[in-house]
């Protein structure tokens, strides 16, 4: 979805719109799931990278402006537990107890004037 809000800055507000983002490269060089014995199930993922493409605008009193970007970011550590019960009244189901998520570097490039 798009992101679209307003910041006070100084002496006036600005309003911002990032739309028609798209991930364009996931890399997952260390990923591991293993089996909990209380019926659940844990996932691992180290040292991931994510890029994300995208259009912004933004606009104040003073000036407005518009371009393309580029979001890419490393260092991405997820470790999630996820319950799995174990009872024979229907259909199985998952459902996320634990995440956890930290991100090393953040890396954005703004281009002006699409």
């Amino acid at each position: 979805p798009d992101l679209t809000g307003h910041e006070k800055f100084g002496l006036g507000n600005v309003k911002y719109n990032i739309s028609r983002m798209h991930v364009t490269a996931v890399e997952l060089p260390s990923a591991s799931i293993s089996l909990l014995p209380s019926s659940g199930i844990k996932l691992v993922i180290g040292n991931a990278s994510l890029t994300i493409n995208m259009n912004w605008n933004i606009r104040t009193w003073m000036f407005k402006d518009s371009g393309r970007g580029t979001v890419h970011l490393s260092k991405v550590f997820v470790t999630a537990i996820f319950s799995t019960p174990l009872d024979n009244t229907g259909p199985t189901s998952i459902s996320l107890t634990s995440c956890q998520t930290t991100s090393g570097d953040v890396d954005i490039t703004l281009n002006g004037k699409r």
